[in-house]
């Protein structure tokens, strides 16, 4: 394919300056939902082998935590330095290889042996992922305008939403298909189990999407500084913007990280939950699972945005924040009344509206940034909600729902009042640090409008 090299900044001011076509934006739009479906398949598919990988390596509820955990905490520390090169190289180039890289490393998840070998995978695997979302933050504000970034962010979110549900849907019927099969013998890479095989079978479609990259352009850069700058920087304008803006990122930040948390463990232990109280099949528990992910997951993303173009029509600044303290609200008894319903059908039913809710806050919680960042920043400001985010929701979530399981409530119920309890703490700090923050959002994004749109 023609190799298309990277524009220099105009002198031209970024608002007289043509965006691409529109329909050419949501092709881009596309590709990239496409590569954050897959990156979720392969983070998620974790979740789905807890039991096996249990009996086979000799490991506790913490540990498996930890294999999620470790992944989000080495995605988070990539994630900034990969935002700086965002900001100065070709963003097509840099997902690329990002794809191929944690495909790659979600194949070696299935060729581990031990714990240890399977933490550097996880590990490696985060660090591939990470080159999507700075990048991606960094396109999206080139390729549209402010107005519309929210929405752009929010069909992106998607992707993820998608592909959780696709990892539960496809892995449940990858396990329940091999679960039975005798192990493989793979030459040099000795026998390979079930649980192997099913982390092979998702790594390897990544490198299809990878060429599909090759159809994104790589667009002009729409910041008023010039290339050279972009050489010279250092982090004294993101400390700046941070220090002018610190009551909405405080809250923004730790409101939708601390909802996250929540979403993260209890998506992550929904399969064993299933298992261990319901007598349910991992394999069927996915699938069902994975089922309700992908139709209720993406009503709630797509929900949000259009609830915050509704506000923002009536004058609302502080819709982008509104939008998801609505869903982060509604979750939280939701989760309560699953985790104590005694009937398997009662906690399916509920786990409609519960995974609606989950996921309807962090499309917007992704857009609402751009849209007050400085152009030339977006990756990086991006990238520190990231590491946050990673950090303290992805990081800390599932291994803390593992430790309480262990440490606290033990026994097979554990994991439900480990859940619980979680709920019970970071969903009304989320939600209190949500609905402070709205107006320091509202006042921000007006100082924002007035400098760089």
């Amino acid at each position: 394919m023609a190799q298309i090299e990277e524009p220099v900044d105009s002198e031209a001011a970024p608002s007289a300056r043509a965006y691409p076509s529109e329909r050419y934006a949501w092709w881009v739009m596309f590709v990239l939902t496409l590569a954050l479906l897959v990156s979720f398949i392969d983070r998620q598919i974790v979740a789905l082998v807890v039991e096996p990988l249990k009996a086979d390596l000799g490991i506790n509820d913490t540990q498996v935590g930890w294999l999620y955990g470790g992944f989000a905490i080495f995605y988070a520390a990539a994630g900034l330095p990969l935002a700086v090169l965002a900001d100065k190289k070709s963003r097509r180039w840099i997902i690329t290889i990002g794809i191929l890289a944690w495909s790659a490393m979600t194949v070696a998840c299935g060729l581990s042996r031990n714990f240890f070998q399977l933490m550097l995978a996880r590990i490696g695997v985060g660090v591939g992922e990470a080159t999507l979302g700075p990048s991606t933050h960094s396109l999206v504000g080139d390729y549209f305008p402010p107005s519309k970034i929210p929405r752009a962010m929010s069909v992106f979110q998607l992707g993820a939403v998608i592909g959780t549900g696709l990892a539960f849907l496809v892995g449940g019927l990858v396990v329940e298909a091999v679960k039975n099969s005798p192990p493989v013998d793979a030459g040099v890479f000795g026998v390979l189990k079930p649980w192997q095989l099913t982390f092979i079978y998702v790594g390897v479609p990544g490198a299809l999407v990878a060429l599909l990259m090759q159809t994104v352009r790589e667009p002009e850069r729409r910041s008023k500084q010039s290339s050279s700058s972009f050489r010279t920087q250092d982090f004294g304008e993101l400390f700046a913007f941070y220090r002018s803006n610190w009551k909405t990122v405080l809250a923004h930040h730790g409101g939708f990280t601390s909802i996250a948390l929540v979403g993260w463990a209890f998506v992550f232990w929904t399969p064993t939950y299933f298992t261990r109280i319901h007598g349910v099949s991992a394999g069927q528990a996915s699938q069902i699972f994975g089922l309700i992910y992908v139709f209720a997951g993406t009503l709630g993303v797509l929900w949000a945005p259009w609830m915050a173009e509704m506000l923002a029509k009536r004058g609302w600044k502080d819709s982008n924040i509104v939008g998801g303290l609505l869903g982060s609200a509604l979750v939280l008894p939701v989760i309560l009344f699953i985790e104590l319903s005694p009937w398997l059908w009662l906690a399916w039913v509920l786990y409609v509206p519960a995974v609606f809710f989950i996921n309807s806050p962090f499309g917007l919680a992704n857009g609402a940034l751009p849209v007050i960042a400085p152009p030339h920043m977006r990756a990086q400001i991006a990238a520190v909600y990231a590491l946050i985010g990673a950090v303290f929701g992805m990081g800390i979530g599932p291994p803390l729902g593992g430790a309480i399981s262990d440490y606290i409530f033990t026994g097979p119920e554990g994991v439900r009042y480990s859940i619980m309890l979680m709920t019970c703490i970071f969903g009304p700090l989320g939600v209190g640090l949500l609905w402070w923050g709205r107006k320091h959002y509202a006042e921000s994004l007006a100082r924002a409008e007035a400098e760089y749109h």
